[in-house]
Formats: structure tokens, C-alpha cells, sequence
């Protein structure tokens, strides 16, 4: 056996490899800006989906000829790709409005150096390779006071977050400023508790934090009766609150950037309810500022309607008229005058339009107040993805044309054709199901050790699998493990599923991408009611037992609740005449098909070994949404999915 190099010198190379990676990213970034000099002078749009598409399917191709995971390769192009968007757009921006070009820029922001105002300010001028100056300010009053008086050349406001919603004091801000919205920015928002080195959480009494943070982490800290909560005017403050104190029972909620700022450690991270926790921020200026043509816009407006019944409804369908989408919708009372409110509304489109123009010239016959906020470049950037498909085969999909129905449904029903004659498409991260999108989920129903379901995962996704519902019952002794195993299936490019065993499952929902019914529960009213009430897709399996009309009621009930992401699941059912045989009901699929637009998929997993493929196939003809295999996947698995998929 041949002795291996030493690992200094692996290192090294690796390191030479590093430098090298960095450099080429640098030079694609340069080429990237000469595109944008072309598409300026021919006015083309920024973004050219099928190119995009064409590019992430070669790569694709050639990191597999190269060993790469093909889940690995997209994610990767697809932050390249949106790097290079980005770019291109605030090329174009800046060359549209050469009179705000300058190298320095003084920023106002809500905090100190290390708050999230601070750090979402810095990558805006970064992009634009200007230099920040500081200004901090105390509250968002004070931010549009530097602005206005002329202090500071832009601010930074906090408008929404994913987790705790809109902030309304910055929108009650806006009612009274003469300031424009000229730009936005989103920052991934982090949660840690920073304490000093060496500090145990154990040992924390106080915690120091801006409100928002508290209250985006309200579950976390609710495992912690113990910490005391002390309110602070900005992140930054509270961090520098831990540095102040003389002992190493404090500790703030920030940003692992920010707190290196500070040289505090995050001896917990993860914090925020929500995995995806971002926030989105304004940028205000003294004069607003062109977007050229190939740029997507945003116009912000703020308007009062009449004391009327349906005025804000008449308001709205004028953006219907004119073919705008409306992205966002907030209201505010009119201080001084109760009752009343002010609605502020993002509509997808560039002033400069003619479209936009005229429903805004609408708007003004039809309120008593509106006022242009702003019309500023769109900073979110939709990832490219391709389908599975075009992972694993050539896109000829074709799908067949299901039979009569023989069920009924009364028009109230939710989940009837007569209510919704569209087939429903839920939609969960790359996961797309219904509508003419096939899924593919693995049930992982053993305990397995974070390493081992890694491996799987991996393998998993290399099949085709694109969701793994995972059983916590087996193996799972808390939520900070199943935490974890969630963590790994979402590393591996996967949707999580969490499989409801037992009522009490249901509290780590929030964990998961998808829950899934356990068919064994699908008659328990009140679970479904809390199934409802999420703000996630959610799988109803069948009980064995059930009849399609009892399978159809549970998902009314859902529904009915509010939560329309609704996806059935047929694992099976028991007949009189072989009641120890459990198998897939294809005749009820073809009925509630035809008078059900919700997506259903088929679990084979009951199936005999030598009848599951052709279930599944089966199940594919007759038009269902998706399928579920069990774990391990084997090359069989594969090769089925690649037919599937076709």
C-alpha cells in the first residue's frame, strides 16, 4: 500500500487550488459586467432564463463525466448566477443615474457597527464597490433626519422579515417623509447567541436583544424560562451590553459577523423560528433615480381610498386591468383620523411604463390620496432550477388522460372541481407537485445516525428522490436531534418531510419543509384542524380502512382552515375480499381525479416486492402526481425514476 502524502502538503495544494477558484470567480464576475455593457446598448433584459437553464444542464453533464453531484453543481452555478445578475443590474443602475456615482457614500443606519442594518448597508455598497462611511442613528426617525437634512447621502430601513413579518414603524416612518425609496436589499438573518469566549449557556441569566430578534426567536427562548430578556435599541447595542458587562453570565442575539466585530463568540446558532429567516431592507435618498427598461422594477405607492364599501377592491382591480402584480400590500392607521387607514402597496413594474403610468393616473380618479413612494431595481433574484427531468433524461414528457369519474362533489367542497377546475400545484422549494409536476419521495422509517442518513441523503438525491419523509418515532429522542437529521436532508439538496406517528409529532412541525398524515390519523379532527392552521404543505395519507369520500372529507377539513397546500396520498386499502392485503386503490385514483384538482401521490412501499414497480407504473398512467419508494434506494429505484419522469 502506497504511504500517503504528507497532509501539510495536501493542504498546501489545496490552498493553491483555493487561490486559483478565487481568481477565475473574480475574472467571470469582469466578463460578467461586459455582458451588461452589451445589454445596455441593445437594451436587451438582464436575465435570460433559457440560457441559464441550457448552461446549468451542460454543467450538470459535465460534473457528473467529473464525479460531482449534480445537486452540488446547480447550487453553486446557481449563487454564481445570481452574483453575476446582481452585478449587471447595479452596473446598469449606476450608469442610468451618473449623477449619484461617487466613491464614498455616508450611510445611515439603525445601530453601530455589527447590527444588521450595519451589514446589510455594507454588502449594498460593496456590490457597488463604494466606500461606506458610518452613521449610526439611534431609531428610524433619526435615519431619515441624516438623510433629509443632508447628513447622509442614503438609509438603510428594515421594511419586513420573514419570520416576524412587515415593521410598521418604519412604514408610519414613510407617511411623513419626502425622502424616495431609490433601492432594496435582503440579508439572510442568522440568529446566534454571542457570548464571551469560553462562556456555557448554562451559565447566561441575561440576554440582550433588539425586539425583533426576540421576536423572531420567540421559541428558542421559550425553552429558556430562565433568561432574563432586557430590550435594546439595535443589535449592535446589545452586543456591546456583553462586552460592557464584568462576567460571563450575559449574552446578546446577533449575527456571527457581527459579533466577531465585537469578539464574542456564538456558542448557539439556529435560533430563528424559521429556517429561512431573511430581511428585507429599503434604501431612501433626498432625489429618486431612473431604471432603465431591462431591469425589474419595483414602484412603491402609498394611497388612501374612500370611506366607501369595496374602494380598496375597486383600487386594486385597476392593477388587475393593467396586467400588474401586486407583491405587497400593507395598511397603516392615518394618525389623527380613526378608522381610517393608508395602504402601502409594490407593484412589479417600472414607473417609466407605459402600463404603470396609466393605472396610477386611474388611481388618482379613484382616491382621495396617493403619493410614489419610489421605483427602484428588484434585488430578488428567482433561482434557475431545472426540472427532474432535466437532471436525470431528455424533457419529452408526455402524460395520459384519465377516465370518467364516478364520485361527486358538492360545489362548496374546496377540494372539488366545481370550486377550483384547475389542477392545484403545490410547490415547496425545488419540490413541484400537481399540475404536470411529478414528485418523488423516499420514507426513511429506521432510526439512522446523522453520518448514516447523510450517506443516504446522498444517495437519495442521486436517484432522483427530490423528498425524504423522515419517522420520528423511530430512533428520534428529541428535537434538537431530529433538528439535526432535518439539517442533513436539506444539505443534501432535499425537501423534508416530518411523517405524524403520534399526536404529539405535530410539535415539530415548524422543523420540517412538509408533514405528512399518518393514515392511521386521518379521522382525527382536531389534528387536522392544527394541520390547518401551518403555513406548510401537508400529505393526508389514506387510512386502509377509509373510504374516498372519508379520505376527501379530511382534506376539507384542512382546507377548510386555511392552509391550501394540501396533497393526498394513497398508501393503500384493505378489501373484503384479501383483508390481510393491503394495495393501491387505482380505480378511486381515476374518479377523484377527475373530480378533485388537489395533487395525489402513490406509497408503494405496502405493495409485494415483485408488484411495487408496476403499481407505480400504473399509478404514472393514470395521472398521479407523485410516487413514494422506501428506503435504501436501489439502481432499480433509479431506473424507474428516470421512466417516471419521461
Amino acid at each position: 500500500m502506497n504511504k500517503p502524502q504528507g497532509l501539510d502538503l495536501t493542504r498546501e495544494q489545496i490552498t493553491t487550488l483555493d487561490n486559483e477558484l478565487l481568481t477565475l470567480l473574480s475574472k467571470r464576475r469582469e466578463l460578467s459586467l461586459e455582458v451588461a455593457r452589451s445589454k445596455e446598448i441593445d437594451v436587451r433584459p438582464i436575465r435570460d432564463t433559457q440560457r441559464e437553464k441550457q448552461l446549468l444542464e451542460r454543467l450538470v453533464q459535465l460534473g457528473r463525466d467529473k464525479g460531482l453531484d449534480a445537486h452540488f453543481v446547480i447550487s453553486l452555478y446557481q449563487s454564481i448566477i445570481e452574483d453575476s445578475v446582481l452585478n449587471q443590474q447595479a452596473f446598469l443602475h449606476g450608469r442610468a443615474n451618473p449623477d449619484t456615482q461617487k466613491q464614498h457614500y455616508t450611510v445611515a443606519f439603525l445601530g453601530a457597527r455589527g447590527s444588521y442594518s450595519y451589514l446589510a448597508a455594507t454588502r449594498y455598497c460593496d456590490r457597488r464597490q463604494v466606500t461606506m462611511i458610518d452613521f449610526g442613528c439611534q431609531s428610524f426617525d433619526d435615519i431619515v433626519n441624516a438623510v433629509e437634512s443632508g447628513h447622509a447621502d442614503y438609509g438603510f430601513l428594515p421594511i419586513e422579515n420573514t419570520s416576524s413579518g412587515s415593521i410598521n414603524e418604519v412604514y408610519d416612518v414613510l407617511q411623513h417623509t419626502s425622502l424616495s425609496i431609490v433601492g432594496e436589499t435582503t440579508i439572510e438573518v442568522g440568529h446566534c447567541l454571542l457570548a464571551k469566549r469560553g462562556t456555557d449557556t448554562a451559565n447566561i441569566k441575561t440576554v440582550y436583544a433588539h425586539p425583533q430578534p426576540i421576536s423572531q426567536c420567540s421559541r428558542y427562548l421559550s425553552l429558556h424560562p430562565e433568561f432574563k430578556l432586557e430590550y435594546c435599541a439595535s443589535s449592535a447595542e446589545a452586543m456591546s451590553k456583553v462586552i460592557e458587562a464584568d462576567n460571563q453570565s450575559v449574552a446578546a442575539i446577533g449575527s456571527a459577523e457581527g459579533g466577531a466585530l465585537y469578539q464574542l463568540s456564538a456558542i448557539e446558532d439556529g435560533l430563528a423560528n424559521q429556517k429561512i429567516n431573511q430581511s428585507r431592507f429599503i434604501v431612501v435618498a433626498r432625489k429618486p433615480v431612473d431604471v432603465p427598461a431591462q431591469l425589474p422594477a419595483k414602484t412603491t405607492l402609498i394611497m388612501a381610498t374612500g370611506q366607501k364599501p369595496g374602494a380598496l377592491v375597486e383600487a386594486l382591480l385597476v392593477l388587475k386591468a393593467h396586467s400588474l402584480n401586486m407583491s405587497k400590500l400593507e395598511s397603516r392607521p392615518i394618525p389623527g383620523t380613526p378608522w381610517e387607514e393608508m395602504f402601502y402597496i409594490d407593484i412589479d413594474g417600472n414607473l417609466a411604463n407605459h402600463n404603470v403610468q396609466q393605472a396610477i393616473k386611474e388611481l388618482e380618479r379613484l382616491t382621495r390620496f396617493i403619493k410614489v413612494l419610489g421605483c427602484y431595481p428588484c434585488e430578488s433574484v428567482k433561482p434557475t432550477q431545472l426540472s427532474q427531468a432535466q437532471l436525470l433524461i431528455e424533457p419529452n414528457s408526455s402524460r395520459a388522460v384519465a377516465s370518467p369519474n364516478q364520485l361527486t362533489a358538492s360545489p362548496t367542497t374546496k377540494y372539488s372541481r366545481e370550486y377550483k377546475s384547475q389542477d392545484s400545484e403545490v410547490q415547496c422549494k425545488q419540490l413541484q407537485v400537481g399540475n404536470n409536476q411529478f414528485g418523488a419521495f423516499q420514507l426513511v422509517d429506521t432510526p439512522k445516525t446523522d453520518t448514516e442518513l447523510a450517506s443516504l441523503a446522498k444517495q437519495t438525491k442521486e436517484a432522483g428522490f427530490q423528498a425524504i419523509i423522515l419517522n420520528p418515532s423511530l430512533g428520534v429522542n428529541s428535537q434538537s436531534q431530529l433538528k439535526k437529521h432535518f439539517q442533513v436532508i436539506e444539505q443534501a439538496g432535499l425537501v423534508s418531510v416530518l411523517l405524524i406517528e403520534q399526536e404529539n409529532d405535530i410539535s415539530s412541525a415548524h422543523l420540517a419543509d412538509m408533514v405528512m398524515l399518518s393514515g392511521q390519523y386521518m379521522f382525527n379532527q382536531g389534528l387536522l384542524g392544527q394541520l390547518g392552521s401551518l403555513n406548510r404543505p401537508v400529505i393526508i395519507e389514506r387510512n386502509n380502512m377509509a373510504s374516498a369520500e372519508d379520505w376527501l372529507a379530511a382534506a376539507q377539513i384542512v382546507l377548510v382552515q386555511g392552509n391550501q397546500q394540501v396533497i393526498l396520498c394513497d398508501s393503500g386499502v384493505r378489501s373484503f375480499a384479501k383483508p390481510d392485503h393491503i394495495s393501491l386503490d387505482l380505480s378511486s385514483l381515476v374518479s377523484i381525479k377527475q373530480m378533485c384538482h388537489l395533487p395525489i401521490i402513490c406509497n408503494v412501499a405496502n405493495e409485494k416486492i415483485n408488484n411495487r414497480y408496476p403499481q407505480a407504473r400504473a399509478a404514472k398512467q393514470l395521472n398521479a402526481d407523485g410516487i413514494v419508494l422506501a428506503a435504501p434506494c436501489t439502481d432499480a429505484d433509479s431506473n424507474l425514476l428516470r421512466e417516471l419522469y419521461l
